[in-house]
């Protein structure tokens, strides 16, 4: 594009896309696949850093344009460091048997803790076996009984030797249904009361005295029978216990060992052996809950059953002993509980319940030792996940709680785990204006995430650049599952691409919507049996995109077409000039005409911008008005005060205007109203303006030059039409077919200009003129008729302000 020309009409042949000349290849399969993304070498340097870095707080931002491959790039880098990293380590959590409100968390080599759960069910399922037929066992029965025999004969010997006591003293030891008692005898019978009365009064008094006796005497033999009875518990309870203990430990002596050198998983073994000890009755209780016989009912699951539930090992991370390195977890939905794990409830008899055997865990324990990906505008959009988040980085460990807790919401018992310590990289990804708002606003954000990986939008255009391009074609429809792509539908979609950056120079990085085009062409192949995707399939497919999305497009030309809106192709009209501007709806975005007049007069100086006093202007626009007022005080009469007054307008404009590419076709109109020098019609014009009369890039140019020409062949193309561009814009046009065609065929013109004296000249027929050496312009010129109208504005404002002869002038 350097031999540019302004003031020149474009040669079409210097805007054509790529063709199948560029290309040594006949179709992307005979290409090498990309490993790699062609223009983002940055972005990918940062990704690389992040993944190696061991420091903490290096977490990274990947910020660019959704479709730019960011998230599929993120992912295939992190993915191959992982494999350079080990295996994490197993985590579980296993019962507190000292405080159950606080499950203990232990870690393990990878692959452990599945075989630390196996082994404890083992353990569990054979002393359910194994402990019933102990306390069923002969040797168990023997040594019981012998227990028993023992306190038995000993609490009878003492009865004996008591009633022996007794009956030598003429007193009966009698058993009553309320318990035991003494009565007087008379030989081998009980003395009745009758006959008691009737002796002696001496002889009653033997006997009373000797009943007391033996009355005491029993009270004492009855006391210790309960202090026995303690004592015989204690012997039992210690034969249970030594039992057990034997059981328990010849069930534990295979896991124990195996788990021997490690610290946490032995240390909770010796506190399970000692709860299974203690409470050995819990493997006596039949499924129906009553105290089990010789056998409780066989089950090859008894670790299912409730009482046993405080010996679960909750596996809440498990790896493969012999996985390929670390994870990299994407967590799709990143709330609270999805992402630092949470405690689940169930109710019973109406009140909610938990225990460890509910925690679960979030996409940072499954990510742990590895990487997360996250998307950033998800993360901030549910509640508490982004201070959860940064809690939990800052902090170096996991802490489960959930947000009823958080905001005491909930009022039933629940639990708190122990944290795990955490050690991973968090990789966020999401937009520029997102990142730029969390380093302004969130003072952590810049402290744990010190890495940013930016990927750019375009790709400057080359032959490398191009190779490189074609290569990623290759590689997407191959990972896609789709037809190689011809030669040929490589240039025209290597064109789409230059179009969808605005820039004939770069190439867009917008994969997706490239991957859109494709997909579509390759349904198009199928359906015309093509064995390959070719230029016409790629055609079709943009021009039905084109299609589906022009519905506004054809209502705002039909409305022009009607005359519904007013816009000229044709003739020429004073301080009136055809502005053009850019629509942008959802996905549709096109260019329309509109009509901008001007109108002058006497005044102080002021230029009028209606679409502001209105406040439909944006203040981008105003500036770009302001800019006019500068131009037209250093270009003319420098040494009067400017005595204009002028009103500017977007003629049928009924919304918001923002934005300054229309400031030339204002000031265009501005100078035809001045010069009174009428506008030919046929021209459009966009670009903005500085105070030099510099004519300065805009946004669109494409859309803008297109919604020009479909007016123009709606009415009729007549060779003079035409639309003036900036010629710093020429290098962005990249025009559809129908107009590069039509500038073939000399009926369309496309004409870049470099000042407002070029554009002028080319919509006046009238040379602008230059500064001559004495201070003026040529005679005739636009500038000339322009100065001449305001140095009569300038002479009518004096006259007026100089009141009645005699008196001074009006300020």
């Amino acid at each position: 594009m350097a031999d540019v020309v302004s003031g020149r009409p474009l040669d079409s042949a210097a805007l054509a896309g790529l063709n199948v000349a560029d290309f040594a290849f006949a179709s992307t399969a005979a290409l090498e696949p990309l490993e790699d993304w062609p223009g983002q070498d940055r972005a990918l340097e940062a990704l690389r850093l992040a993944a190696a870095m061991p420091h903490a707080e290096f977490n990274l931002f990947v910020l660019g344009t959704p479709g730019s491959g960011r998230r599929s790039a993120a992912r295939a880098v992190l993915t191959e460091a992982a494999q350079t990293r080990p295996v994490p380590r197993d985590w579980v959590y296993v019962a507190n048997f000292d405080d159950p409100r606080r499950p203990v968390a232990i870690d393990l080599p990878a692959g452990q803790a599945v075989r630390l759960r196996g082994g404890v069910r083992k353990v569990v399922n054979d002393l359910a076996t194994e402990i019933p037929a102990i306390f069923e066992s002969e040797d168990y029965q023997t040594r019981r009984r012998a227990i028993d025999e023992a306190h038995e004969e000993r609490n009878e010997k003492a009865m004996s030797e008591l009633a022996e006591r007794a009956q030598a003293k003429g007193v009966a030891i009698v058993r009553t249904p309320m318990g035991f008692g003494v009565a007087a005898r008379h030989g081998d019978e009980i003395l009745q009361p009758e006959a008691y009365r009737q002796l002696p009064e001496a002889e009653r008094a033997a006997i009373d005295a000797a009943m007391a006796g033996v009355r005491g005497e029993l009270e004492a033999v009855l006391k210790a029978i309960p202090q026995d009875m303690k004592a015989q518990r204690h012997e039992v309870e210690e034969l249970n216990i030594s039992m057990a203990r034997e059981g328990v430990d010849a069930a534990l002596a295979e896991l124990i060992a195996a788990f021997a050198g490690q610290q946490k998983p032995l240390r909770h073994l010796c506190a399970m052996r000692q709860d299974m000890i203690d409470n050995a009755e819990l493997f006596l209780i039949r499924e129906d809950g009553a105290q089990a016989g010789a056998f409780p009912v066989a089950t090859a699951k008894h670790y299912r059953k409730p009482q046993f539930q405080r010996y679960t090992v909750n596996v809440v991370v498990a790896h493969e002993p012999g996985g390929a390195g670390a994870p990299v977890v994407e967590e799709n939905l990143p709330t609270l509980a999805n992402l630092i794990g949470r405690i689940e409830y169930q109710s019973e008899r109406g009140a909610l319940v938990t225990n460890f055997t509910m925690i679960r865990a979030g996409a940072l324990h499954r990510a742990n030792g590895g990487f997360l990906i996250l998307d950033a505008r998800q993360v901030l959009a549910e509640p508490l996940a982004w201070d959860s988040l940064k809690r939990c980085l800052a902090g170096g460990r996991i802490t489960i709680y959930s947000a009823g807790e958080r905001f005491s919401l909930i009022s039933t018992e629940t639990l708190e785990p122990e944290p795990i310590p955490l050690d991973l990289r968090v990789v966020l990804v999401g937009d520029r204006l997102l990142y730029y708002m969390l380093v302004a606003l969130d003072p952590d954000f810049a402290r744990l995430f010190k890495l940013e990986a930016d990927f750019g939008d375009q790709m400057p255009r080359s032959p490398e650049s191009t190779g490189l391009f074609a290569r990623l074609i290759a590689t997407h429809v191959r990972a896609e599952g789709l037809r190689p792509v011809a030669a040929g539908g490589v240039a025209r979609l290597l064109t789409e691409s230059l179009r969808l950056s605005d820039d004939a120079e770069r190439f867009t990085l917008n994969l997706a919507a490239l991957s859109d085009i494709l997909h579509e062409a390759d349904h198009r192949a199928a359906e015309a049996g093509a064995e390959a995707i070719g230029p016409a399939e790629i055609e079709a497919a943009i021009d039905a995109a084109d299609r589906r999305a022009g519905r506004l497009r054809e209502l705002s030309q039909e409305a022009i077409g009607r005359a519904t809106l007013l816009i000229d192709a044709d003739g020429a009209r004073v301080g009136q000039v055809n502005a053009l501007s850019v629509l942008e709806i959802g996905k549709t975005r096109f260019g329309r005409p509109a009509r901008v007049t001007a109108r002058v007069r006497v005044g102080t100086g002021k230029v009028v911008d209606i679409e502001r006093e209105a406040e439909l202007g944006g203040p981008i626009h105003s500036k770009g008005v302001m800019i006019l007022s500068g131009y037209l005080a250093g270009q003319y009469l420098p040494d009067l005060p400017m005595s204009l007054w002028a009103s500017l307008v977007f003629e049928q404009s009924y919304g918001g205007i923002e934005g300054d590419s229309a400031s030339a076709a204002e000031l265009f109109a501005l100078l035809s109203a001045l010069s009174g020098l009428a506008i030919d019609q046929s021209f459009a014009v966009t670009g903005s303006v500085n105070q030099f009369g510099d004519v300065q890039a805009i946004g669109g140019v494409n859309e803008k030059v297109e919604g020009f020409f479909d007016v123009c062949a709606a009415r009729g193309l007549t060779g003079r039409q035409g639309v003036l561009i900036p010629v710093s814009n020429v290098k962005h046009l990249v025009l559809r077919e129908r107009v590069l065609d039509a500038m073939r065929a000399n009926r369309f013109r496309v004409i870049p200009v470099a000042t407002v004296d070029e554009g002028i000249a080319l919509l006046t027929g009238r040379a602008a003129g230059a500064r001559g050496g004495d201070g003026r312009f040529p005679a005739d010129s636009v500038n000339a008729l322009v100065e001449a109208r305001l140095a009569a504005f300038a002479e009518a404002r004096r006259r007026f302000g100089a009141g009645p002869a005699g008196t001074e002038p009006k300020p």
